[in-house]
Formats: C-alpha cells, structure tokens, sequence
C-alpha cells in the first residue's frame, strides 16, 4: 500500500458520508470511493498486477482515474499517469525506458479499436500477454511482459519533457507527496469544507497536485470535469459554490469573455493559474467580470508548488517561495527573496523528486536541467529573479522549452516535424501571447509552390498526427524568407 489508499481510508474514516468525487450529475461519497476502489483492487489481482510493477493510465479527468490510482495503490503498484493524447512517437520512447507492466486506455470515439503499436526501439509494446476489459466499463487492460524495474521504489510517475522535448517520467515518492500536499494546502488554506474544481488534467503534475492530491490528504470534494467549456465552468463555479480552482491563463481568458449580470458569491475563494504568465490584461478583466482576484502559482512537475501569493498579487509575479521551500538563483548568493538579478532558478524541498527516467545526465561535472546535484537542489531551468518583497519573476529559460497551458514544447521538435512535410522548405516556430487568449504556438514557413489556407490545413494536419495536441501551431504564417530571430 502506498500514500494515495492511506490518504484515502483516512479520509474516509473521517468524512464518512459526505462527497467525495463529483462528476457530471453523479456523485460518489468517501464510503462509496473506498468500495468502488476495493472492487478494482480484486480485479487487478486477478490479472496478476502485483507490488512493485508500473501501470499506466491513459485517461482524462473522470472517476475512474481516481478510483482506478487508488485501486492500484492498493496493491502497492507504482501509478503513471499518462495523457491519452500522447502520439506514437513519444508513447514509443516511454515504453522504451518505462518498465509498464500494464497500461489502462479507453476507446476513442466510444469505439475500442486495436491501435498499431508504436515505433519501440526495445520492442516493449510487442510483448504484449495478454489484453482484457475492465469490469463494467470500456475500458481495456494490456498486460506487457515483465521487465527490471528501478531499484528506488515510486509512488507515482508523472510524465513531462526534458530540455530536446523528449518524455521524462519524474519518480515521486511517497515522501514527495506528502510533502507537496502539505506545503500546498498550508500556503492555500485547504481543509476538508473546500470544493476543488479540476479542469486541469489529473495526468498532468499541477492538475494531479493541486486537485486529486488536495482532496485526498485534506478529505475536500472533487469535482472533474474533462471538457473546458467556459459557460459549463462558471455554472459549476455557481451553483456549487467552488472556492478552490486549479486553471491556466487561458481558462481564465475564456472565462473573462463570458457575459454576466452578477459577480460569484463564493467564500474564501482561491482561483489558482499556473503553467504559463497570467497577464495583467487577463487578470483584470476576470476580477471585473467576476469580481474575484486570481491568485498566481508556481509550479512544476519536478517540485509541485514553489511559490504563490494568495494576498497581494503583483502583476508579472508568481508569488512568494511557499513553507517548506528554498528557492535560489544562480550561485546562492541571492536566496528567497535577497536580489533584484536574473539567473537559473534552483529549488530545495521533501516535495522535489530526486530520479527521472530516462535518469537526467549532466555534461561533464555540471547539473543539468531537470537534475538535481548532491545537496538536494533541483536545476528547474527556469531563469527569473526576486523583487525586494521576496517575489519571484520568471523571465525565461535555460533551454528552448517553452511552455504552453503547463506543458513543455521543443520548439525545435515543433520545427522539425513542419520541415518534414513534402511541402514545406523552411520553418520557424515561435509562441506568442494573446492578451486575452493566452500562449499558442505559431509557424512561419517557406513552402513550395503556392501557399494559400487549403495548404495551411494540410500543414497543420501533419502536425496534428505526429505532434501532441499542445504542440500543434495554432497559425501558420507564410513568407518568401524566415524572419530573422
């Protein structure tokens, strides 16, 4: 058994009756969760999933992703969380370094289809053992052949980039979770009467911290919702009287859009945005909609949350390093909050994961982004510095990652994929921010022929089967010569 099922049988035990996970028009509550977490930990071990091995959920933000980590922390099982949009690309380079004993998918289109394994240099997802359905659902089981797995065990396993955007699964503990959920919930205020509304995905770090984690440890509700439509949000943010809101800035766009006749009624409200800038334009124009302040959050997968501010948000800020953290730039000599400079951003705490697979390397005695050195301090990549009230500014990065709604795009991977269509010579990608409409990634082009928005399709097409949704231009701008960077 791991942290996430003792989480569970505490909260239960303590919350009993009252709503646990919401979804839709239906609802579970603790007592209910536990019993439908019990079911599945029999059926898993029938299929012979045991202590130890890695099992993968390829699934959005329903019931059954919670129910289904649960069962599988359970038995003991290491849970990895994986985005049901993953390309067969990169699902090929994960098996390739990620020991899955199992992974759990759903049909797409409501219709189970046997999709051709992806590329794999090891030839892991041709050892395929065998392949069932979940009891009661659409959902399907495929049992891999076993292979070593790490000797440092792990609770979880989420998934982002690495610095050539390539997929680099960060091992959590149970240490790691605990005490991320803590150092948040302090900074935040979270307690058991809290409504956490997840539209982030829960195979994401920021939707998975901020939104399962929370209502496990805490015993808060959980309302998921897998569709971001902003009028289906502002009704649930009413009529359920949400207080706790993990978004991004382009949620908040989307909301601040919306006409209204009143502000939200909500006490103590905490409207969370991480995963890219939130503009002062955004945030303003959401505050007079609807008459709450959203508070900034810094976050990333290797660390969970390192700083907000839920009092006095500052324009261009993400906050003050939160309980429980050390944030450093550069050397050390300017740590939480001492210098105005830009420099790398470093950060210590129980909640930063140690091992990422495949395992982060450095180039000669340097620490490499994503890696930590011997002391416990984590190279986040993200360079930025302290204002003289202990604020932190991001102002960049180390690499060419850039991110967008919280996930890490390459742009050179974006770049190469547009210069292997037949049609275009050239490219060069960029994102860009609508004031109003948060980060998207743009393309300018150099194409043979004639250009014209029939070949814009078909270009963005090409993307959108070799490239994660996320990384997909949402514009392609054509010209004779590439603009000089």
């Amino acid at each position: 058994m791991t942290l996430l099922y003792k989480w569970l049988t505490e909260a239960t035990r303590a919350q009993g009756s009252a709503k646990a996970l919401v979804y839709r028009d239906t609802y579970l509550s603790w007592r209910g969760l536990s019993h439908r977490v019990d079911r599945r930990v029999q059926e898993f071990v029938a299929m012979g999933i045991k202590k130890g091995d890695w099992v993968g959920l390829m699934l959005g933000n329903v019931p059954d992703f919670a129910i289904l980590a649960l069962a599988l922390s359970k038995v003991g099982a290491t849970v990895v969380p994986l985005d049901p949009t993953t390309g067969t690309r990169d699902l090929g380079l994960i098996m390739d370094t990620a020991p899955l004993r199992a992974l759990i998918t759903r049909p797409r289109g409501g219709v189970e289809t046997q999709q051709p394994a992806p590329p794999s240099a090891t030839g892991r997802l041709e050892n395929l053992e065998s392949r069932r359905r979940l009891q009661g659902t659409l959902l399907t089981c495929s049992i891999y052949k076993k292979s070593p797995i790490p000797s440092e065990s792990a609770a979880l396993v989420l998934y982002t980039n690495d610095s050539q955007g390539n997929p680099k699964g960060v091992l959590r503990t149970d240490e790691n979770l605990e005490a991320a959920a803590v150092q948040t919930a302090k900074a935040l205020e979270v307690t058991a009467d809290d409504r956490i509304l997840t539209t982030v995905p829960l195979y994401h770090s920021y939707g998975f911290d901020c939104g399962l984690a929370l209502a496990l440890r805490f015993g808060a509700t959980l309302y998921l919702e897998d569709e971001v439509a902003p009028k289906r949000i502002v009704k649930l943010l009413r009529e359920q009287e949400i207080n706790v809101l993990p978004g991004t800035p382009g949620l908040y766009a989307g909301l601040a859009k919306l006409p209204t006749a009143k502000a939200l009624k909500v006490k103590k409200p905490r409207y969370l945005s991480a995963g890219s800038l939130l503009s002062e334009a955004t945030a303003e124009a959401f505050k007079d909609r609807w008459g709450i302040r959203i508070v900034p959050l810094y976050h990333t997968t290797e660390t969970s949350t390192i700083a907000c501010d839920k009092k006095e948000p500052r324009p261009g800020s993400v906050g003050k390093v939160v309980e429980g953290v050390e944030v450093r730039v550069g050397d050390g000599s300017q740590k939480n909050g001492s210098a105005e400079a830009d420099g790398p951003i470093w950060v210590k705490s129980k909640s930063v994961a140690r091992r990422s697979m495949p395992q982060t390397r450095a180039r000669g005695e340097a620490v490499a982004v994503g890696g930590v050195d011997d002391k416990g301090w984590l190279r986040t990549g993200d360079v930025g510095h302290f204002d003289k009230t202990g604020r932190i500014y991001l102002t960049g990065r180390e690499d060419q990652l850039v991110k967008v709604d919280g996930k890490r795009v390459a742009l050179g991977e974006v770049q190469e994929c547009l210069e292997s269509f037949a049609k275009v010579q050239q490219a060069q990608v960029r994102v860009i921010t609508d004031p109003l409409g948060g980060p998207m990634v743009v393309a300018s082009v150099v194409v043979m022929g004639k250009s014209g928005p029939s070949v814009a399709e078909e270009i963005i097409d090409h993307c959108a089967k070799n490239l994660a949704p996320y990384k997909v231009p949402r514009r392609i701008e054509f010209c004779e010569t590439l603009p000089i960077a």
